[in-house]
């Protein structure tokens, strides 16, 4: 009888915080990790001194700006591939709904259409993004990344870096 009453425990003790870390990560943070060079210098690219599981950096994304899609220009954003809804991108955002953007490496000036947004890699010769599937809809978006958590020498704030002279609001 022992011997059910502490497997009983013990599962109920799993359970429960299987429920309330799902719920943590569903709602309110997430780790992401971010692979390749897309990102860098904000992101180092992967490190072959590490096992594959610690490769690259580990960043903590917070979900609490997706309730009325508060996100500003500049903030790095993790998002579903708009092509394969099983991959997950980090870029930066660049444009809003409503903004007009110049599009690099082209005389095109883009208007954002309503419920969209344009995200580019800090690293523009290895980033595939917008200049390559045009502007995301906000319902891909997972979350706006804060904080790089791993390699502890690269603890830090995700600093928020505006396109100066390519988004107007008009």
């Amino acid at each position: 009888m022992g011997t059910w009453n502490s497997l009983w425990q013990t599962s109920k003790t799993f359970i429960s915080t299987y429920l309330i870390g799902t719920t943590i990560t569903d709602r309110y943070l997430t780790i992401v990790p971010v692979r390749g060079s897309s990102m860098d210098p904000t992101f180092a690219a992967s490190s072959t001194t590490f096992p594959e599981s610690l490769r690259g950096d580990l960043a903590l994304a917070e979900r609490l700006c997706l309730e009325k899609y508060k996100f500003s220009h500049g903030d790095v954003i993790i998002f579903k591939s708009p092509y394969d809804h099983k991959r997950i991108f980090v870029k930066r955002l660049i444009a809003l709904p409503g903004d007009w953007i110049q599009v690099p490496e082209s005389s095109e000036i883009l208007k954002i259409p309503e419920g969209h947004c344009w995200v580019e890699g800090d690293n523009a010769n290895s980033s595939w993004d917008s200049r390559s599937f045009g502007p995301i809809p906000l319902g891909l978006v997972q979350g706006r990344v804060t904080h790089v958590i791993w390699p502890p020498q690269r603890i830090s704030r995700i600093e928020r870096k505006i396109a100066e002279g390519r988004v107007s609001p008009l």
